[in-house]
């Protein structure tokens, strides 16, 4: 590898880049896709040795940038391959499945601004910080609050942020391992909450406060398919993991439900999945296909939508073949880019166990 790298921890394997190929340019965000795609061929690692990554967005010159939740850092992968620590984000306080969560980036004129989801000592909250300098050079710029009083728990902390094509910015957040907060519409938990790219609750929000949705367990993924739908992965508790339609104001059951019920009062999610064949965390959305990363199912969801719902069967890629799968992102060179996050099952890493990966898609055929 060469560059600098981020320091590690005692017997930790530092982190290694490998200059990736891609199949088109990444110089600007890819043309809208349609209709359904799938994997083809055999993943290649862009990265190794990450540990504990929660959330990679690539960005529009070919490289990347990654959140590790335990020790609060952002990496950042240049378009040639090398892997550096852009900074750590303040006042990241970690714990069981709390730190530093999602990010996304938000370009105004000439500023461009780094988000993150991450526990602090006495909440969840989300932050933004500049981000300046030139590709392969990037650094951090002094946090600023975008929102925070989120609860925080050992899990059900959510995480996911994301920019819709309204361009407001979507933050999922779990109960806390607060049933009652999920069905109370004053409560920040169990929620999709949308925002100004400020921190102020969104124009046309159902509750004029910033919650978006209700009745959410811990949601883990949020992405858009080409038709505008917005989709959200869930975990359920013991039985039933969900993809989920998103609609404004709309009730999806938790805690009262999990799984579908086919009560009136309540969304039913549009797919479910055995625990032990999903537990979802990121997904992304090409065309009309929504692809959804699974922890302790190992292996990558391919859901091809028709809304309000799914037009087939799910299909499962990448089957075991790298452990636990965390995010998955539309790259702009065309292809899916891929978390792995493989733990111990009790949320502590194997340092340096993980990778980025990069996976092809192709209309399916």
């Amino acid at each position: 590898m060469s560059g600098c790298s981020p320091s590690s921890p005692d017997g930790a394997i530092p982190p290694t880049a490998t200059p990736s190929t891609p199949s088109g340019s990444a110089s600007g965000p890819p043309a809208p896709a349609e209709g359904f795609w799938r994997p083809t061929g055999a993943p290649t690692t862009l990265a190794s040795g990450l540990t504990a990554p929660w959330s990679v967005v690539p960005l529009d010159d070919g490289g990347a940038l990654v959140s590790q939740r335990d020790d609060g850092s952002i990496l950042e992968l240049t378009a040639s391959g090398d892997l550096r620590e852009v900074g750590v984000v303040p006042d990241v306080v970690s714990g069981g499945e709390s730190g530093l969560h999602g990010l996304a980036v938000w370009t105004d004129g000439d500023e461009r601004w780094l988000y993150a989801y991450h526990g602090a000592s006495d909440d969840n909250r989300v932050v933004r910080m500049p981000l300046t300098g030139e590709p392969g050079s990037l650094a951090l710029g002094e946090p600023e609050v975008v929102i925070e009083g989120i609860a925080r728990n050992s899990t059900h902390n959510g995480g996911r942020l994301a920019f819709g094509p309204d361009g407001m910015l979507y933050v999922t957040t779990g109960d806390a391992q607060d049933r009652t907060a999920s069905q109370n519409p004053d409560s920040l938990n169990g929620k999709i909450l949308r925002l100004t790219p400020e921190g102020r609750p969104a124009p046309g929000n159902p509750f004029g406060n910033e919650v978006y949705t209700l009745g959410h367990r811990n949601v883990q993924g949020i992405a858009w398919t080409s038709d505008g739908t917005m989709w959200a992965s869930e975990f359920g508790q013991n039985t039933f993991d969900e993809l989920n339609r998103i609609e404004p104001g709309v009730n999806y059951g938790w805690p009262i439900y999990e799984g579908m019920e086919d009560d009136d009062r309540y969304m039913d999610p549009v797919a479910t999945w055995p625990t032990s064949d999903a537990s979802p965390s990121g997904i992304a959305a090409v065309g009309d296909t929504v692809f959804m990363a699974g922890l302790r199912g190992e292996r990558l969801w391919v859901i091809d939508t028709d809304a309000p719902g799914i037009a087939d069967e799910p299909a499962a890629f990448l089957t075991g073949e790298q452990g636990r799968l965390r995010d998955v992102v539309a790259s702009p060179d065309g292809s899916l880019w891929v978390l792995t996050n493989n733990t111990d099952g009790r949320g502590t890493p194997r340092a340096g166990d993980d990778l980025l990966l990069r996976v092809d898609i192709a209309p399916r055929g």
